[in-house]
């Protein structure tokens, strides 16, 4: 598949070439979508919503909100304490349709550690999410977005696209909803990936309201996958809004 070059990540001093979600589908052969409930994000304006270091106590409330929104989610899945500790939660995301993906075992910055760490990290979480679900996710969030050239490259082995973000609450540094709604609004965009953390208290609360919000401005919510259909994210390539 043809990946269009996009914007330039810096990190360390090392440029890196990432891709957009708008450019994958431009550079995806063309195809009909069809089929019940499919969004075409060539003609609707899409959105992704996205969850780190899930699940968690609070991921069951989150739940309960997207279905009754009947909005899909990425659920950027934490092993240690997380996947091990909430199988049942994970489970349910799975059957509830949304997306489930890789986000390491330990949280480490992959930038900072041994090629063999990397895997390590990345296939231990691989394999506890397809014990649970019966399948292996095909994405995986890099903590912090910290990448590089190794990171790249291993993920490429392992057959996971580098999902970064465009939107971000900075959650993790305040329980305060309505601030955190705020900073969504403010920064969304048509194609844009919003980075939540369903982990910390203030978070499920603001969901409602900028799920609302959202949707009065004619924004569409898909997972990260189908934002780029019909072009299949590929591996090891980075993509950020």
């Amino acid at each position: 598949m043809a990946v269009a070059a996009g914007l330039t990540l810096v990190l360390g001093g090392c440029a890196m070439a990432t891709t957009s979600p708008g450019e994958a589908r431009e550079a995806a052969e063309p195809v009909v979508l069809v089929g019940a409930g499919t969004v075409d994000c060539r003609e609707a304006t899409c959105i992704a919503l996205t969850f780190d270091s899930s699940p968690g106590t609070n991921t069951p409330e989150l739940l309960d909100i997207l279905r009754d929104e009947e909005v899909p989610a990425t659920f950027f899945l934490l092993g240690r304490n997380r996947i091990e500790k909430y199988p049942d939660i994970v489970r349910r995301i799975a059957d509830e349709g949304h997306e489930v993906a890789n986000h390491t075992w330990t949280h480490p910055r992959l930038t900072e550690i041994e090629p063999d760490e990397i895997r390590e990290e990345l296939v231990r979480t691989q394999e506890a999410i397809a014990e649970i679900t019966g399948e292996e996710p095909t994405l995986m969030r890099p903590p912090q977005g910290r990448t590089n050239d190794t990171v790249s490259e291993i993920s490429r082995e392992l057959g996971l696209a580098q999902i970064l973000w465009s939107v971000t609450a900075k959650d993790y540094a305040t329980t305060d909803s309505d601030l955190i709604e705020s900073r969504v609004l403010e920064q969304a965009d048509r194609d844009g990936i919003i980075l939540l953390h369903d982990i910390y208290d203030g978070t499920v609360p603001a969901v409602p309201g900028i799920i609302e919000k959202l949707k009065a401005e004619g924004y569409t919510f898909v997972t990260v996958s189908d934002l780029m259909a019909p072009a299949v994210p590929e591996p090891g390539v980075i993509y950020r809004p």
